[in-house]
């Protein structure tokens, strides 16, 4: 009876189905044991650049969270240096690649399979980052500088430093001083003519007075 099962069953091919099936999975944990050791491989490679590294965090200011240099899980290991550049394994699984994310595509700054030239270029890349910032830094307190002495001033004053300074030239200077002296010789004029205005009353009545003339009121 169970002969007769047992050729039934081959010729329905399901024994050759399970078996199937079961290399499918004794590959499959083979293969996850591969991606495993791999991941493991490349973290523990990552793992001794950090060790060279470790003198360049120790600079640092402990509160300065600009850079990161962790290294992040995953399929694929990663250490990250900030925000933008990390360094990975190569398809290799021995060149250490360190590159930069950037807004056109991944940038390869540095190939090697030794840390220690590794952690040179990334001792450069984080040297260079700071300089940037530092004149970024100035950049931005020289710009507030500016709006603050400009918020100081009165409009009054602004447009006289806008304003460029003009001096008259020679032909005005000319000009100027005919207008001034006639000005004066008006007024000299006026205040003789009126003086002898004064002194011609004051002599004719002390005429009339000397005549005995009454000069009606």
């Amino acid at each position: 009876m169970s002969e007769s099962r047992d050729n039934i069953a081959q010729l329905m091919g399901t024994k050759r189905l399970a078996d199937a099936v079961r290399q499918a999975k004794i590959a499959a944990a083979q293969r996850s044991d591969v991606v495993v050791d791999i991941r493991e491989a490349d973290r523990a490679r990552l793992e001794i650049l950090a060790e060279e590294l470790q003198p360049i965090v120790g600079e640092l200011d402990p509160a300065d969270d600009f850079f990161d240099f962790t290294i992040s899980g995953g399929s694929h290991p990663r250490l990250w240096v900030d925000g933008t550049a990390n360094v990975m394994m190569a398809r290799d699984r021995r060149t250490y690649r360190f590159v930069r994310e950037t807004r056109i595509g991944r940038l390869t700054m540095a190939e090697s399979t030794e840390p220690r030239v590794i952690a040179d270029r990334v001792t450069d890349y984080v040297a260079a980052r700071i300089v940037e910032r530092e004149k970024a830094y100035a950049a931005d307190d020289a710009m507030g500088a500016g709006e603050i002495h400009q918020a100081g001033r009165s409009p009054r004053h602004a447009e006289e430093d806008d304003e460029p300074l003009r001096f008259p030239d020679k032909a005005q200077r000319t000009q100027a001083k005919p207008q001034r002296s006639r000005t004066s010789d008006f007024a000299i004029g006026l205040i003789w003519l009126m003086i002898g205005a004064v002194l011609g009353a004051a002599i004719l009545l002390a005429i009339a007075s000397y005549r005995g003339v009454t000069i009606p009121g």
